[in-house]
């Protein structure tokens, strides 16, 4: 076996732990206390251990007094210990041969200090030695709903097909917990901290393995070996997408980042060059991180680039026409027989029959008229997709608007692109969502999405 596969494979079974130790769990309501609760919250089916020297028993568990009193096997620790005491927790695990452990600790590489950076090197020197792997420090750990693991209470037990990595514990907290409402569950997510040991380059290539992902999405601040990390994103893009949000590209980033973290900044053309030889996803800010995100989870297969807009609000429509030729998109070219058709449900004033189609104000009094424009133009061979912006104005007309839009995306099977209407009812968004249709805030945020997927389905099919 290789140094490589040895590597995949001690991640493996840190992300399947048949019994994990949490090294100093509080008992009372304190930080340390929400890995425990996490656990029990997410319905982990193995050996729980809490370690504690002052507590006889934690919530109706035994606790035992230090790793070493622990009777069976210990697979995954959980370390909270003060930051003076982690080493000697870290041995603990490397004796009792522990396969891998998160460090929740902070107070390392990120403070700045050299003394902060060798106490990093200790631990990883400490554990190399028995051949168990770090995650961390400074970190929340891992998310892996099929495993039962959790690094925080009340996460989506149900799992899906993104796998997350990120430099950032509460970011990755953030769209664990917000994602599910818009139809988006996880494989697997790792919040990496300092990164003192596993790098975000290692679970790349893990979750670029891994069958249960088929989406990735890393937040990314430093980069420990430049070489390293390239490679692995290459190899994880030719097999899945990945999208990629780096920070750290200005100097105020990269100063916020070196405190966070500890990590060091790259140079903004540097970075865009090694991103487009690797064929990933670039992004910036959360709202694109997380629109993508959607978009290439839920977006079909063999995009095209003609698109068509249905709207009711006209203002939105020309917007929307604008965003598909900024973002590199056509604007359909509905046939005579579309138009026809389209011709006999639109109200006669206030509509337009041409692409972008202007439904009027009484398409959202009578929802009928979007459900017939909507099945009228996906059935035109020269559609590609349907960028949608409109709502019902009643409860009853939106649950009529969203049974007629899924059955009519599942039948057809292209691509349908929902577009919020502010001051509208967004109750029956998640409908969408579950569905696989993606509803997006704006259709510039819809549109640059489309534009990505189809642009790394047609780089990836060149690669082919």
């Amino acid at each position: 076996m290789t140094s490589k596969e040895q590597l995949l494979q001690r991640i493996d079974e840190i992300m399947h732990p048949r019994s994990v130790a949490i090294v100093g769990v509080p008992r009372s309501m304190k930080t340390g206390k929400l890995f425990f609760m996490a656990l029990l919250d997410q319905g982990f089916s193995g050996r729980i251990y809490p370690v504690s020297p002052q507590a006889e028993q934690i919530d109706g568990f035994k606790a035992y007094h230090s790793i070493s009193a622990i009777p069976g096997e210990v697979d995954l620790a959980i370390i909270l210990v003060p930051q003076q005491l982690t080493l000697a927790a870290v041995k603990e695990c490397a004796d009792k041969g522990v396969k891998g452990a998160v460090l929740f600790t902070a107070g390392y590489k990120e403070t700045g200090t050299d003394e902060g950076r060798i106490h990093e090197e200790q631990l990883v020197k400490v554990a190399h030695a028995s051949g168990m792997r770090l995650i961390g420090p400074n970190c929340m750990g891992v998310y892996a709903p099929r495993s039962g693991l959790s690094f925080f209470p009340q996460l989506e037990r149900e799992a899906g097909p993104v796998g997350l990595v990120s430099h950032s514990g509460s970011l990755a907290n953030i769209i664990c917990r917000i994602a599910p409402q818009r139809g988006i569950r996880f494989s697997k997510a790792i919040s990496l901290g300092n990164e003192c040991d596993l790098t975000s380059a290692d679970f790349l290539l893990y979750l670029a393995k891994d069958e249960e992902t088929s989406v990735i999405g890393a937040y990314i601040e430093g980069i420990k070996n430049g070489q390293l990390f390239f490679d692995a994103l290459k190899e994880a893009s030719l097999k899945k997408p990945v999208i990629l949000w780096k920070v750290g590209l200005t100097s105020a980033g990269a100063q916020a980042a070196a405190s966070h973290t500890g990590a060091l900044a790259s140079a903004r053309k540097v970075w865009e060059g090694v991103v487009k030889q690797a064929g990933a996803i670039t992004v910036v800010g959360f709202e694109a991180w997380f629109d993508a995100i959607m978009g290439f989870t839920m977006l079909p297969g063999h995009l095209g680039d003609r698109i068509a807009i249905i709207s009711g609000p006209g203002g939105l429509a020309v917007s929307a026409a604008e965003a598909c030729e900024e973002n590199g998109l056509r604007l359909a070219q509905l046939s005579p027989e579309t138009r026809e058709s389209l011709a006999a449900v639109l109200p006669p004033t206030g509509t337009s029959l041409r692409n972008p189609i202007d439904v009027g104000l009484t398409a959202s009094l009578d929802i009928g008229i979007y459900i017939q424009s909507i099945q009228t133009v996906i059935s035109d061979p020269a559609v590609d997709a349907i960028v949608i912006i409109g709502a019902g104005l009643s409860p009853e007309a939106n649950r009529m608007y969203t049974d007629a839009v899924v059955e009519t995306h599942r039948r057809s099977g292209k691509a349908i692109l929902m577009v919020n209407i502010p001051g509208f009812d967004p109750s029956y968004i998640p409908q969408f969502c579950e569905a696989g249709i993606p509803f997006f805030e704006s259709s510039e945020r819809a549109l640059r999405t489309y534009a990505s997927v189809l642009s790394y389905q047609q780089w990836r099919k060149k690669k082919q």
